[in-house]
């Protein structure tokens, strides 16, 4: 299974993060991931958001770190991890700004690159940004399918509902044949949008035995497709590791590849040795 980490200070949710978080610097992510790098972990991630409204925030949080900056500098200081931005609204940005600025950094950081998507809620943010919102579920699939047309390619062409494009270069592009697209959301209509145009799911902020029920649906494609779920509470391997243990197995036994994890912490340095206690959990298994 997949280890990855929903990676502390760069998201600041109501209720949802540790004291210390609030004040942390940047290179105290940095020494995380260097350590979930050199513990063998598969990914970390960063969500996005422009700009929250002042009383949205108490609920959504208000600190989002921008995902291609930040995973920018961690790919310099890391050799393995992977970074995937969990996730990019597709409805603010046209799929050749996310090919160009995303296939760039697969470029940077060696092919490291994954692609979080979802088709937002936050109505607010739309219009903030101009984008159309009415429409964003149908738009969306229109930019999965650009974005998967466009993200390897140097000359890309698409030709779709909303957008349409040839005849331009964009170099550099990414430089995984395949760049993986995951996506987000907490619907069962997010299964269906992954099952159907993406490379996996990755949801949140649901219960396991709503996950199960909406993966049997679903059932799975005939390829290679991740199901990348969420720890539905923080996780405490050093204090309860039988605890940690259970739910990694429950989610191996509903179809999961692979697992977002928040733990429980109070410190930096506990929030180390709370990675290295997981991998030895997980080893165990």
């Amino acid at each position: 299974m997949k280890l990855g980490i929903i990676t502390p200070v760069l998201t600041m949710i109501p209720r949802a993060h540790a004291q210390w978080e609030e004040t942390a610097s940047f290179a105290d992510i940095i020494d995380i991931v260097k350590d979930a790098d050199r513990l063998g972990y598969h990914h970390c991630t960063c969500s996005e958001h422009v700009g929250v409204p002042v009383d949205i925030a108490k609920v959504r949080g208000g600190r989002y770190y921008d995902p291609l900056p930040t995973f920018g500098a961690l790919s310099a200081l890391t050799s393995s991890i992977r970074f995937a931005a969990h996730v990019l609204v597709l409805g603010y940005h046209h799929p050749l700004a996310l090919a160009k600025r995303y296939g760039t950094l697969d470029v940077v950081s060696g092919g490291r690159v994954i692609v979080g998507v979802g088709v937002g809620s936050l109505q607010e943010e739309f219009e903030l940004l101009g984008a159309p919102f009415d429409d964003r579920g149908d738009r969306g699939d229109d930019a999965m399918r650009a974005l998967r047309a466009a993200l390897s390619q140097r000359e890309p062409e698409y030709h779709g509902k909303y957008y349409d494009f040839s005849g331009f270069l964009v170099d550099p592009c990414a430089v995984q044949a395949r760049v993986p697209l995951w996506v987000g959301g907490r619907t069962f209509r997010s299964l269906r949008r992954a099952v159907e145009l993406g490379d996996g799911w990755a949801p949140f902020g649901l219960r396991t035995s709503e996950l199960e029920a909406m993966l049997a649906r679903a059932g799975r494609p005939d390829r290679p497709f991740d199901v990348i779920l969420a720890t539905e509470h923080p996780l405490d391997p050093i204090a309860e590791p039988d605890r940690a243990a259970e739910q990694l197995q429950r989610f191996a036994a509903i179809g999961a590849t692979g697992v977002n994890v928040r733990f429980a912490h109070h410190s930096p340095a506990h929030y180390r040795e709370q990675l290295a206690a997981l991998v030895s959990v997980a080893a165990a298994l």
